[in-house]
This record gives C-alpha cells, sequence and structure tokens, in this order.
C-alpha cells in the first residue's frame, strides 16, 4: 500500500512538473516529450531521483555547489543560525553573519577590493556593478568624467539576465529577441582562439584581438565608463579560456585610457578555476568585481559587488547630494546565506581545498585528451575544473552542427543512462564538478561523457 501511494505522489509531481513549472533556459515543448527527472536528495557528489537512483553531479547544480551536497559543517551552520534568526534588513541596520562574511572577503579579495554590497544572484552583483561604475564617473570630480555613460565589452560574454547585464552581455542566442530593451553598448571580439575573429593562431599572433579592444577603448574612451569581462573563462559563452596574457593587457588598456574594471567572476569564482578567483592567474586587481554561485557553496542564493575605495567615496555626501547608491534587495545580506558562505570559506582553509585540487586538475586534463579520439570534437578546452567539449559537423571547417540536431541535448540523455548529469551550452559539453569530488569519480566523469558523445555520434 505504501508503495503505490509512493507512486501515485511520484506521479502527481511529474505532471505537476510538466503543467505548471516552466524551467529556465529550456524548450519545455521538448521537455514534456520525456519522463521528468525530478531530484529529491543529495549526498556528496551525487543526487538521488524520486525512483531511487543515484546520479553524479557534472555541473555541481549548475556550477554552484564546491564542496558536496549536504556537507556537514555547512548544515551544521545553517541550523545554528536558523535558532538564532533567519532574515532582518540591511537596509539602515545590520546582522552578524553580514559582518563576518564582508570581512572574510575584503581578506580573500583581489588586492584594493575593500568594500562589499550584497546582493542575491549573479545577474544583480553585475547590474550593482554596472550601476556604481555609472554613478561614480557622475559624481566623480574628474576632468570629463560626466560623459562617461557607454560600456565595452565581449562578444559570447555572458552577465546574468537583468536588462543591464544582458546590454553588457554577447550572446545573440540567448539576448537578441531583448534587444530593443537594452541600452547601447560597445561589443568587442572576444580572444575566442578556436574561432579566431581575425583568423590568427595562438601564441604565434601575439594576442592580435588585444588590438580590438585598444582601438575601442582608444577611440570611445572619453564617453566609456567601464570595460566589462569575465576573466579566464567566459563560460556561458562555451567555456572559452582567454590566451595566457589577455587578462593582463586587457587590465592595462583600462588603466591606460581610464575605464573601470569590471570582472564578472560569479561563474570563475571560488576555486573553479584553480585559484580563488580567476584575476588571481595574471595578478589583475579588477576595479569592480561580481560573485555569486560558488560564495555560498551552492546551499542559499548569495551574491556581492566588491569595490575600491576610491569608488565608495564618490557616493558620500550629505543628504541633500543626492549621493546615495539607490539599489537594495528585500533578502540583500541574508543571515542564513551569509552563514553558509562563511561555513564555505571555513572549509577552504581546514581542507586546504585549493592545494588538494592541483592533482584534480591535471587528472581532467589527462582525461579531456581520449575526447579527440572521436571524430567530432573540434575543440577541448579547460581551466581548473571547469572543461568544455565542443562538437562541431565538420572539424576541418569547424562546421558546427543544425540547431535542430539537438546534439548536446542528446548527448545529455545518454549520461544520464549512465548515471551522470551534465548540460551542455549548445553543442559544447561542460564538465564542472565540485571540487570535493574524488579522483574516482572524475574518471567516472569523463568516461560516461565520452561514451555518451561517442553513442550519438556514432
Amino acid at each position: 500500500m505504501k508503495k503505490n501511494r509512493t507512486q501515485l505522489y511520484r506521479r502527481h509531481l511529474e505532471k505537476i512538473d510538466q503543467n505548471v513549472l516552466w524551467h529556465p533556459f529550456t524548450q519545455m515543448r521538448d521537455y514534456g516529450r520525456i519522463p521528468p527527472l525530478i531530484i529529491e536528495e543529495g549526498r556528496g557528489s551525487y543526487l538521488k531521483d524520486m525512483n531511487g537512483r543515484w546520479y553524479l553531479d557534472g555541473i555541481s547544480s549548475l556550477w554552484v555547489n564546491v564542496h558536496g551536497h549536504r556537507k556537514r559543517e555547512i548544515d551544521e551552520a545553517i541550523i545554528q543560525q536558523v535558532r538564532k534568526i533567519s532574515h532582518s534588513t540591511l537596509l539602515g541596520i545590520s546582522n552578524v553573519p553580514a559582518i563576518e562574511l564582508a570581512e572574510q572577503l575584503g581578506k580573500i579579495a583581489p588586492r584594493g577590493l575593500a568594500k562589499v554590497f550584497y546582493s542575491d544572484n549573479g545577474s544583480t552583483a553585475v547590474e550593482v556593478a554596472l550601476k556604481m561604475a555609472f554613478q561614480f564617473w557622475k559624481q566623480s570630480s574628474k576632468k570629463n568624467s560626466k560623459k562617461k555613460k557607454k560600456f565595452i565589452s565581449l562578444k559570447n560574454g555572458y552577465h546574468g539576465d537583468t536588462i543591464g547585464s544582458v546590454s553588457v552581455g554577447g550572446i545573440d542566442l540567448f539576448h537578441g529577441i531583448y534587444r530593443p530593451l537594452l541600452f547601447p553598448t560597445l561589443k568587442v571580439e572576444s580572444p575566442y582562439c578556436y574561432r579566431c575573429p581575425i583568423h590568427q593562431t595562438f601564441p604565434q599572433c601575439g594576442i592580435e584581438c588585444l588590438n580590438l579592444l585598444e582601438e575601442t577603448m582608444k577611440r570611445y574612451h572619453s564617453e566609456a565608463a567601464a570595460f566589462v569581462l569575465e576573466p579566464i573563462v567566459q563560460g556561458a559563452g562555451g567555456m572559452i579560456v582567454f590566451p595566457k596574457g589577455y587578462l593582463k593587457e586587457a587590465r592595462f588598456l583600462c588603466n591606460k585610457y581610464h575605464l573601470l574594471m569590471i570582472a564578472d567572476e560569479v561563474a570563475t569564482g571560488f576555486g573553479r578555476t584553480g585559484k580563488m578567483f580567476a584575476c588571481e592567474h595574471e595578478m589583475v586587481s579588477p576595479d569592480l568585481m561580481a560573485i555569486s554561485k560558488g560564495i555560498s557553496a551552492g546551499y542559499l542564493p548569495l551574491a556581492a559587488t566588491l569595490t575600491t575605495q576610491e569608488i565608495y567615496q564618490a557616493f558620500l555626501g550629505e543628504a541633500q547630494e543626492l549621493k546615495t547608491l539607490y539599489h537594495g534587495h528585500s533578502y540583500t545580506g541574508n543571515p542564513l546565506a551569509c552563514r553558509a558562505a562563511l561555513a564555505s570559506l571555513e572549509l577552504f582553509k581546514k581542507e586546504k581545498i585549493l592545494e588538494r585540487l592541483q592533482p584534480k586538475i591535471m587528472l581532467l586534463k589527462e582525461g579531456l585528451k581520449q575526447f579527440y579520439e572521436i571524430p567530432y570534437v573540434g575543440d577541448i578546452r579547460q581551466k581548473g575544473l571547469m572543461g568544455g567539449i565542443e562538437l562541431v559537423a565538420d572539424p576541418a571547417k569547424k562546421t558546427p552542427f543544425p540547431v535542430g540536431a539537438k546534439i548536446g541535448h542528446r548527448v545529455v540523455l545518454e549520461a544520464r543512462k549512465r548515471g551522470v548529469i551534465i548540460r551542455p551550452l549548445g553543442d559544447v559539453m561542460v564538465l564542472m564538478p565540485p571540487l570535493s569530488v574524488t579522483e574516482k569519480e572524475l574518471r567516472r566523469l569523463t568516461q560516461a561523457v565520452f561514451d555518451s558523445i561517442e553513442t550519438v555520434l556514432s
């Protein structure tokens, strides 16, 4: 009898899921054609569905999980915080976890980032950075600063889905339909070496694409407020890894042409690239930095925008001067989320996460090499535990598969049969397991994805 009730409840949830719930970045017509995968439990690197089957979480539950699911120390930290208070506003008053986390973020952030402004997701963290940059120049006493209103950003960049963050994004597939709603920005070709926009080859080219960035800055620096980019890796654009030196030179150009640099570390932050923040690979300190996803180890929504004392100073004044940053969120600095983030940062130190990550990064690098055996693999990209395998119809011409072929989607379904959950970016297969993934699990992940691609493309 109990088994029958469980089956009826499961079928009820499946029906509601397909008929009522609208999933993000999901074509719901396709979604309704197969039984939904409904997760009800997690443990370590694994997720369990309502049928009792366990799956290896190959994408950290969309790039957010850091230490595995049901990590005891984080569970207990949240429970202890619930016993005190779960939420109070940060508008005009404060709370203990928000203060403690701000202190810790200041200690681990790139040099010069001294102020922390909380929000609740990556899009809003970027949106805050854009508003800060715009208002900074408007309130600055520097010569001609009032003209600096535009933003320079990279094609293939992704910075979220609010109108401001979409405006500086560069992926037409996601954002093209909303163009009439967006404010104009200056787009520059990204350093996408596999599909180089100027048909060069790295490293012989000497990162020639930087010339495109400098030309834009030189022409528009008097009216440009900031340059926005994802440092080192463009995540949603297809796991595009920048050539070594691009980020450092971009920082130099921002200084040269008096532009602020906004680093979107939402996807790359908290160990994903092998450093706490991707900017550290080239010793770069941005003027503003957006962080989210891994900040709370995948437990609760939280984000922050970090900035410098100089930018903060431009917002200080008497009430009648109207210099205040008029931006905020109901759940800004939520105590539960901040307490989870504090527990996560403590684990980074206690378990020496970054040091122990290096052998796993090398193991992933070795595991990805085998994918070149598959004729339809055009390019393999990796930085830290972020990996991308680009599948193409014709490797010689780098011709993409037709969208209607749904190659990436089909590979995902094959991987599920093998007990692995992944999610593609078009036909770029993404591997981004939790930092706590074991070497055995990492081998299983790469092999399952390899076998799934072979099956689909055979």
